[in-house]
């Protein structure tokens, strides 16, 4: 069975939850008691994890601008939504 990477992990994780995993990143790296591999390890980590937030918050605003859209007779319009 393969191990699910980092990088799918930061996809699988909610918004909040990785907007928290990232505050406690941050929170460990402002410490400034991690040895350098640890330090980048978690550094490595909250970038995927802030790239994968700012994607959901990039669908998340195309899919309001998309609601909040009318056609020429005042009708909204609406798409199927992509997950």
């Amino acid at each position: 069975m393969n191990k699910p990477t980092a990088a799918t992990q930061a996809g699988a994780l909610s918004f909040e939850e990785s907007t928290r995993r990232l505050s406690a990143i941050v929170e460990e790296l402002e410490g400034g008691e991690l040895p350098l591999e640890k330090s980048l390890a978690l550094f490595e980590e909250g970038v995927r994890l802030a790239r994968a937030a700012k994607e959901r918050l990039d669908r998340a605003e195309r899919r309001v601008e998309e609601l909040l859209g009318v056609d020429a007779q005042g009708k909204p319009i609406v798409r199927e939504f992509e997950s």
